[in-house]
């Protein structure tokens, strides 16, 4: 296999599984921006992923054709949202510790949505989708010599998505009212609360959209990938967004580069077999490459990357 066949194997594999990871790091922005850390992010994509097959399966059931898993995808954006009030309540009304919380978020996404599949699938897991998101070719960029190919062509739709989504993210949060707003109640919210700022209200709000993109972050993972929705279906890809979150130090574009370093570290892992001097390497070691990665960079990054200064700090109206 030459270098070139290599590349058509790699690097498009690892952009389809930096995708669900970005835009789950990208809620986690939303919610650790504001000050609250947000440990749920695997349990918000565990439900993403449930409602995201679930809704296409309905969808489907409804005549909604190729459209049914983009049905899917925004009941589990509604889904994702819904789900994450349970740490927005525990965390910012009722002044829960955020990290406890988190920890629950993430054991009740598991327990409920097995106990539900079980109850209405009679087994473990849920049908198969018939429908799929589409791989897109993109006219002229797709005409680039080698790159064009290379990428363009053998992508899925939602990762144009999530990287648009990237400066999207990028201008809300730094270019607008609502993202300074954002960032002063996770920097300093007694100042935020003085300048007539609703600090519990933005927080609401940001958790409220880390579970929406968690939510849709869930959903694509198990329809581009999995297919179906088991308890297993979201295994430590939760924790791998937190990690690119951190180690892009808060930051839409450190996200990216970090859920594309670490979706790498997945192809790598699952492409190995096919690649000339990886293939005789015990397959475990290239399947546990991606987190022992993740351990490294967060403790090799960890330290040098400045948090928000109210994170994981409950705010009382009225406190000095």
């Amino acid at each position: 296999m030459d270098i070139l066949s290599i590349l058509y194997t790699i690097i498009p594999a690892a952009l389809i599984a930096a995708t669900p990871l970005l835009l789950t790091a990208l809620g986690g922005l939303f919610s650790e921006r504001s000050g609250i850390v947000n440990i749920g992010l695997e349990g918000l994509m565990v439900m993403g992923a449930f409602g995201g097959i679930v809704g296409t399966l309905i969808f489907e059931s409804l005549g909604f054709g190729d459209a049914a898993p983009w049905m899917g995808i925004l009941f589990a954006i509604v889904i994702g949202a819904i789900f994450s009030l349970f740490h927005a309540v525990a965390s910012i009304t009722l002044k829960a510790d955020q990290i406890v919380s988190g920890v629950a978020l993430n054991f009740l996404a598991v327990g409920l949505s097995v106990f539900i599949v079980k109850e209405v699938f009679d087994r473990g897991q849920t049908d198969v989708v018939a429908s799929r998101i589409p791989r897109v070719e993109i006219p002229l960029l797709s005409d680039i010599p080698v790159i064009g190919q290379l990428i363009f062509p053998r992508v899925y739709a939602t990762t144009y998505i999530a990287f648009v989504l990237v400066a999207i993210v990028w201008y809300v949060v730094f270019k607008t009212p609502f993202g300074l707003r954002l960032r002063s109640v996770g920097e300093h919210p007694i100042a935020a609360d003085t300048m007539g700022i609703n600090v519990n209200r933005m927080r609401y709000i940001a958790v409220m959209l880390s579970g929406a993109f968690g939510g849709a972050g869930g959903a694509i993972f198990a329809i581009t990938t999995a297919g179906n929705f088991a308890g297993n279906t979201i295994v430590g890809q939760g924790f791998m967004a937190l990690a690119a979150l951190i180690f892009g130090k808060w930051h839409p574009v450190g996200a990216m580069g970090a859920a594309i370093f670490f979706g790498f570290a997945q192809a790598l892992s699952i492409s190995a077999q096919q690649i000339p001097g990886l293939d005789n390497v015990p397959q475990v070691y290239m399947l546990i490459l991606p987190y022992v990665l993740t351990i490294l960079a967060l403790a090799g990054f960890v330290g040098k990357a400045e948090s928000p200064k109210a994170l994981n700090q409950p705010y009382e109206k009225g406190s000095r």
